[in-house]
């Protein structure tokens, strides 16, 4: 069986897929403007894309910040630093990427940290320990811009967040076809019967919406709803995703 995370008001793993919606601004003062909008904005949890903020290589100004959008959101908050290779606004070397994630953990506020599956094990698993020495739970992601693996390969790579022991495992993939929303679609629900951790999927991209709200099902526990801009292909609007999601509720 599944295990749930539990982060603030929020479990993921249960009932209906939760809803996160990004902040993507440059500025502090436009990144707290939005925050300040999402407070009453009907989603879960808030993720702040920190590779989109002018200041994203000084982790000092990083911590700091998450401090002021922790507060400003009153949601649990994901911290993510997108890297270039997967999507990600600035090319950093991996050992800043690092340096920023210790320093929010040590000195910064977060509920969630994303860390991607293909940085260097070491460092991995050293962000890992520290986070969850600091109570913070991470979602290790992996994303794919090119093309769908093959469903094996996605649960392979499922399977490997699991063992680096992340609480929650993502992966996003690109369609080229329908058979390819088909494969992360059964992708999931085979790594769903196996899983000892909550999964977020997707295929991205206007092919692959129908995965981005048919979670309940296949076995994703969130999806990522756009509010002002999105952060990936495909996302569906936050103010007609919690109505999606209840229309294709199972119970």
């Amino acid at each position: 069986m599944t295990k749930t995370v539990t982060v603030g008001n929020v479990t993921l793993g249960e009932g209906r897929p939760k809803i996160l919606v990004p902040i993507v601004g440059k500025t502090e003062s436009e990144i707290l403007t939005t925050a300040e909008q999402f407070r009453d904005l009907d989603c879960d949890i808030i993720e702040w894309r920190v590779d989109f903020y002018d200041q994203a290589q000084s982790p000092a100004d990083v911590a700091s910040l998450s401090h002021k959008v922790k507060a400003a959101v009153q949601k649990p908050l994901l911290v993510t630093f997108r890297s270039k290779k997967e999507g990600g606004e600035l090319e950093i070397s991996d050992d800043l990427y690092f340096d920023i994630y210790k320093e929010v953990l040590l000195s910064g506020a977060a509920d969630l940290l994303d860390v991607e599956l293909f940085m260097p094990e070491t460092h991995v698993q050293e962000t890992i320990d520290l986070a969850h020495r600091q109570n913070v739970k991470v979602i290790m992601c992996n994303h794919d811009f090119d093309g769908t693996p093959s469903q094996q390969e996605i649960v392979r790579r499922l399977s490997l967040m699991e063992e680096r022991r992340a609480d929650i495992c993502k992966i996003a993939v690109m369609p080229h076809s329908n058979s390819d929303v088909l494969t992360l679609l059964e992708a999931t629900s085979e790594m769903k019967a196996k899983a000892t951790r909550p999964l977020i999927t997707m295929s991205m991209g206007a092919l692959g919406m129908v995965s981005r709200v048919s979670g309940e099902l296949f076995g994703s526990a969130a999806t990522f709803g756009a509010a002002a801009k999105a952060s990936a292909p495909g996302q569906v609007p936050v103010a007609v995703l919690r109505g999606m999601l209840e229309t294709l509720k199972l119970n």
